[in-house]
């Protein structure tokens, strides 16, 4: 990440976002920005609150208190909806593509439904999108295949091409390295680079450490809802609070 996008204005920013649930507090006065065109690794233990912060930000869930801003405008009141069309994309650890849909089908919902660049939402060229999106992501071959037969590996390559779909300028990844091969997880590394070569700021949850390691520009580490640590990727590494709370006694 070059010294100008480390000082961008952020395309995103979180202030003090907290969620409760009844009793439970998942995530505490999280703070943090993220500069246009960065990779952002998101890291800590499970249960942590990573999934509960992804959704807030894309609006699955509400926050209690807090503020989200996207592009300099509040948008913790909005929809889901409205903030994938404003930019922000996301995929989901329990992978579910529309049942009885084709791999092109399932994608060109979403090129109908996302932010259109200023285009009228045509069938026509939402299909073409969804199949330029299915040729990168590698899903070519299965295009017309039903997506619910898909394996796991190529499950994960359509919730990236679904979310491209809605074109967003953010996109929020949680665990796509989940059960994947050695091999299989350096091809969805680089994918991501990829991604982030097309002007897409990035958000990863991800427990492949080697993974993480070599793909983001910065690390931001929660444990027990807290954030503990944020910084270069080597200094988190190497903070004692992070080793004890994540990584364990074998980095130490």
């Amino acid at each position: 990440m070059s010294e100008a996008v480390a000082t961008a204005t952020p395309i995103f920013e979180v202030r003090k976002l907290t969620k409760r649930f009844r009793g439970l507090t998942a995530l505490s006065e999280v703070t943090f920005r993220v500069s246009p065109g960065e990779i952002l690794g998101l890291i800590g233990p499970n249960g942590a609150g990573k999934t509960t912060l992804i959704s807030l930000i894309s609006g699955t869930l509400l926050p209690t208190s807090g503020e989200i801003y996207f592009e300099g405008q509040r948008i913790d009141g909005l929809a889901a909806y409205k903030r994938a069309r404003l930019g922000i994309g996301r995929t989901f650890q329990v992978m579910k593509p529309f049942p009885g849909l084709s791999v092109l089908e399932n994608v060109t919902v979403g090129a109908l439904f996302g932010a259109t660049e200023g285009q009228e939402r045509k069938r026509t060229r939402a299909r073409e999108k969804a199949r330029e999106l299915l040729e990168f992501t590698g899903l070519g071959r299965r295009i017309d295949q039903r997506a619910d037969a898909l394996g796991g590996p190529d499950r994960k390559r359509l919730e990236f091409a679904k979310a491209l779909a809605l074109h967003p300028k953010v996109l929020l990844l949680d665990e796509v390295m989940a059960g994947l091969n050695h091999v299989e997880v350096d091809e969805v590394v680089e994918l991501i680079r990829k991604i982030r070569d097309r002007k897409v700021t990035i958000l990863v949850i991800e427990h492949v450490m080697k993974a993480i390691r070599n793909l983001s520009d910065r690390l931001l580490v929660i444990h027990h809802g807290q954030q503990i640590a944020e910084g270069k990727v080597d200094q988190v590494l190497k903070d004692p609070r992070v080793v004890e709370a994540y990584l364990g006694k074998r980095r130490q």
